[in-house]
């Protein structure tokens, strides 16, 4: 079995603000950064085997201090950039109340049967995020590998690989904290959840250590 170290990015310069990036590539804040920084400190002592990383710039920012510190080179791979927003991107939801009231409005009540208006069909975005993980596990056998990606690409993914409706994403997994770690297990088509939102600090390199009980 692979065990797949799931990030968010960093703090990125719109989070202040709460706008929508999704396929904006926009780059990491000041405090971004340091949590990129305060990721690699968890990730020189984590054993990892292979890093993977989303193409946009704020994933990137983040893998890069964790690359450094591990000596791996990230595998940059388009199925784990953010979920395309259409319209949205770059807006704030007041802002959106104002240009597509009705759209939102059905977004909010079912976001898989109503995307943000010209956005991407989650379900997509569900299967290329399901289909990375499936393929990182079946390259690193029983390896740890980090994969920085985006929040609602691992919401999706997640709720895809235990079986919860995608529908539910919003209301399942309500936030993805910056550069928090969200670890699952892949074992053949099979996948569990380990831990959900665990800040670094608390991932110590002794909760890596084998199971003996």
């Amino acid at each position: 079995m692979t065990h797949l170290l799931l990030v968010r990015h960093g703090e990125s310069i719109w989070h202040g603000e709460n706008r929508y990036a999704g396929r904006t590539d926009i780059p990491l804040s000041p405090h971004g950064l340091e949590q990129a920084e305060q990721l690699a400190d968890w990730a020189s002592s984590a054993r990892l085997t292979a890093i993977w990383v989303s193409p946009l710039l704020r994933a990137r920012q983040t893998a890069e201090p964790s690359e450094r510190a591990t000596g791996l080179t990230a595998v940059v791979d388009p199925r784990l950039q953010e979920v395309g927003y259409g319209r949205a991107e770059g807006l704030t939801w007041a802002e959106m109340e104002k240009s597509f009231p009705a759209p939102l409005a059905a977004f909010e009540a079912d976001p898989v049967a109503h995307p943000l208006p010209g956005g991407e069909d989650p379900r997509r975005a569900a299967e290329r995020a399901v289909s990375c993980f499936r393929e990182i596990a079946q390259k690193n056998p029983n390896g740890r590998v980090l994969v920085v990606t985006h929040k609602t690409l691992i919401r999706l993914g997640l709720c895809s690989l235990i079986s919860l409706p995608l529908s539910q994403y919003r209301n399942v997994f309500p936030s993805i904290i910056n550069a928090a770690l969200t670890e699952i297990c892949i074992d053949g088509r099979s996948g569990s959840l380990l831990r959900f939102n665990a800040p670094v600090r608390s991932m110590a390199a002794a909760s890596f250590e084998e199971d003996e009980s």
